[in-house]
């Protein structure tokens, strides 16, 4: 019998088919580890593990701060509130070239993707992000509304997991044109210009709709990164991208080469307006808003928390809208006026201090300037700021005398400059300040707001808070007062005679008040036109003694006069202080025929929504007779025809043309103009009040204390000093047709029984003081 073979210890060798089986096995459950690995990280970033992830709620309406916005008369917008300076604008709003050069520069397929683009995607993966990034517009929005920074890469590699997953929520919830128009708001594009819409009116002064394409070009070249591409710190890195996204739009055809090379030709050419807080205009009008504001949230919450507690509207955060009555055509053209002319008078005030030992004070003692400046010392934000951190008064007095460096307000520009804060504080002593305002009489609108010369340096608002002495601008309270009660002409004559009361009468105390003329003439008769367009104290005194004090002060409290007003005398010369604001308010009495209409700046307040949340009732009541308003507003126009404001009308003058201070003379303005200059005492304070039949305007200027003036009237007097301010702007108004500033006659009252043409009256003059001696 055969033996049987041993079977062989070797092992068989695999064929070419097991190997390939074997492999494509392999291959698979590593590809289906890698899909399983990859789908599970997605899915662990859409139930939050590597981060909270935005809710269904929050892709509805995902939170951002919204500046409130202060909107002029005119629809444009002077000013914002804003922890965020970002003001959202509508898709409609955008124009269309910027929108090609986003999707041209940031995401060529945007319109073919649902918030991933696969392409870009795997080329990221592939080049390692050499050739460019994955990121898609909806991407990018996901990252600026939800996640965050990263401090390592594994962190932003889960943090790119979480915003592929928000960007298809994004896509699922919104549509192409909405998300464009949230990353285009969202975006910072530094220098407060948050959102499209801020950096629009921040570098180019304009609204989106009006960007042209080059300028849309910079803007969308800096989302790749504003703080690289800054256009105020690089502006030739900024227009070299600029060309990139314009090479961009050429190549996927969105405008054509020849275009692209004609706009890579032009310079950069930006209009910087800065939107700070003590930037931009009417800087002084919204700061008056934003303390109205303030007191308005707490008096109207907008609701109830879950508690029941108020919640209160947030102007910084709450996007709300705020329709103001002034006109950004006539506040521009105010601001230019107080500038030129401050800067003028400016130079001629300091010219005179160089002779003047206690610059900028006069006629004070060592002792007295000391005084000035330990108040000022002790009012400073510095010693408020080191009282409230416990700093004891010896160490905040040492402060005050150890230099620092600081920058400080010049007419021709910040300087930089290493000085003492005492020093700085006398240095700003020797500015002379001023303030504007403007109204329409009819309906109480403010229209311009001008409360100093510089709010970054100079933060005290002279329209609103600061109530100085008015001197002879007081006087047509006393006349319309006269006239109202005793039915006076502007033709009636009055001795020029001096006048004194005793003293117990109308508050004089001690020895009698004796007014004196300016020019020492006692003589003769004056009309009462006459005598307010020459100021004359006597004639204004006499009236005061028939009447009395306390009808004056009622006729200025109906009128809108706030401010304390002493029944004494010495009113009928101007001795009491006001505000502008209420001196603007009163006369405008006298242009709307007796009616005293609350002067108003804030129309209405919306919310974010257009929901209407205020509405200005309008709040006017009768004042005096349409016939005594007539007749004072007729002896105004006295002033500027033949009095203290005459160089309105007038040619050059040779005085005040070789001193070069009434900034623009001559004016030449032949409508009618009714208006009362102001100068008090030492030439502390001039004013001019002006008026058209549908504008009225105060001027006021002066030093920030009474003895900071001119030596003498000649440059000291309101003629001087505020005149030309409100001549300058009404020279601008008028010639700007669009505001239609009135030309016409003031409005005559039917029937009036008053004669003012003084060429048919017969003149009748009154012996002694007895005025009740006038008749027609």
């Amino acid at each position: 019998m055969a033996k049987a073979k041993p079977k062989s210890t070797k092992k068989r060798a695999k064929t070419p088919v097991s190997n390939t089986i074997k492999y494509i096995k392999a291959f698979w459950i590593l590809f289906g580890s890698g899909l399983f690995l990859i789908a599970l990280l997605f899915l662990l970033a859409s139930w939050g593990v590597y981060g909270e992830m935005p809710k269904f709620e929050e892709l509805e309406n995902p939170q951002n701060d919204l500046a409130t916005q202060i909107i002029s008369s005119d629809g444009v917008q002077i000013g914002t509130f804003f922890k965020e300076n970002r003001t959202p604008v509508n898709y409609e709003d955008l124009p269309q070239h910027l929108v090609d050069a986003l999707v041209a520069t940031e995401d060529a397929r945007y319109y073919d993707h649902s918030g991933i683009d696969a392409r870009g995607t795997l080329r990221a993966f592939v080049f390692l992000g050499t050739r460019g990034g994955a990121s898609t517009i909806s991407q990018q929005l996901a990252k600026q509304l939800f996640t965050g920074g990263s401090k390592n890469k594994i962190e932003r590699y889960l943090q790119k997991i979480q915003e592929w997953v928000i960007a298809t929520r994004l896509e699922r919830q919104y549509t192409k044109k909405e998300i464009v128009t949230m990353y285009l708001n969202k975006y910072d594009f530094l220098n407060q210009a948050i959102g499209i819409s801020s950096a629009s009116r921040i570098y180019f002064g304009k609204n989106p709709k009006d960007l042209n394409v080059e300028e849309a070009a910079v803007l969308v070249g800096m989302l790749k990164n504003s703080s690289l591409y800054n256009p105020l710190r690089r502006p030739e890195m900024v227009k070299t991208r600029r060309d990139v996204v314009l090479n961009q739009m050429e190549k996927y055809e969105y405008i054509t080469e020849k275009q692209r090379d004609s706009l890579k030709q032009l310079p950069l050419k930006l209009d910087y307006s800065p939107e700070g807080h003590n930037d931009g205009t009417a800087t002084y009008f919204r700061e008056y808003v934003r303390s109205w504001m303030s007191k308005w949230v707490k008096e109207n919450p907008k609701g109830e928390n879950a508690e029941g507690d108020p919640e209160y509207f947030d102007i910084y955060r709450d996007g709300l809208r705020i329709n103001v009555t002034i006109d950004s055509r006539m506040q521009k053209y105010a601001e230019e006026a107080v500038q030129e002319h401050m800067a003028n008078l400016q130079k001629e005030f300091d010219k005179q201090e160089k002779d003047n030992k206690t610059t900028p004070f006069r006629d004070l003692t060592e002792t007295e300037v000391e005084r000035i400046l330990n108040r000022s010392i002790k009012s400073s934000a510095r010693w408020d700021k080191m009282l409230s951190q416990g700093k004891s008064e010896k160490e905040i007095r040492k402060s005050f005398d150890e230099k620092a460096e600081m920058s400080i307000f010049s007419w021709k520009g910040a300087i930089d400059t290493i000085m003492t804060p005492k020093d700085s504080i006398l240095y700003y002593k020797k500015f002379l300040r001023s303030g504007l305002m403007s109204m329409e009489p009819q309906t109480g609108h403010v229209k311009a707001w001008v409360g100093g010369v510089n709010y970054k340096h100079f933060q005290y608002d002279h329209v609103y808070q600061g109530a100085r002495q008015v001197g002879s601008t007081f006087k047509p309270f006393v006349y319309a007062t006269a006239i109202d009660q005793l039915k006076l002409s502007p033709c009636d004559t009055i001795p020029k005679s001096q006048i004194t009361i005793p003293p117990g009468s109308h508050g004089v105390i001690d020895k009698g008040w004796t007014p004196k003329n300016s020019d020492a003439d006692y003589t003769g008769y004056m009309s009462l036109k006459e005598a307010l367009a020459k100021s004359v104290n006597t004639i204004s005194a006499r009236l005061m003694d028939r009447i009395g004090p306390e009808p004056i002060v009622r006729l200025a409290k109906k009128m809108g006069v706030e401010s304390d007003i002493l029944e004494v005398a010495s009113i009928a010369l101007g001795s009491v202080d006001l505000k502008l604001s209420e001196m603007v308010g009163a006369y405008s009495t006298f242009a709307n025929q007796g009616i005293y209409t609350k002067p108003v700046t804030i129309t209405s307040i919306e919310d974010k929504n257009g929901t209407v949340l205020y509405q200005f009732v309008p709040e006017t009541r009768d004042v005096i007779s349409k016939e005594a308003a007539y007749v004072t507003i007729n002896l105004m126009e006295g002033v500027t025809q033949s009095g203290s404001g005459v160089r309105l009308r007038t040619g050059p003058s040779s005085r005040y043309d070789i001193k070069n201070v009434v900034t623009g003379h001559p004016y030449k303005f032949t409508n009618p103009i009714a208006g009362k200059t102001g100068t008090t005492q030492n030439q502390s304070d001039g004013w001019f009040m002006g008026i058209v039949p549908n504008l009225c305007t105060g001027v006021w200027v002066g030093g920030d204390d009474r003895a900071t003036h001119f030596r003498t009237t000649t440059f000291g007097q309101g003629a001087t000093m505020a005149l030309p301010v409100w001549a300058l702007f009404m020279k601008k108004c008028y010639g700007d047709k669009t505001l239609k500033i009135s030309t016409k006659a003031f409005p005559k009252p039917e029937n009036l029984t008053i004669e003012v043409d003084c060429k048919a009256f017969k003149r009748n003059s009154v012996q002694g003081e007895n005025i009740e001696e006038f008749s027609l």
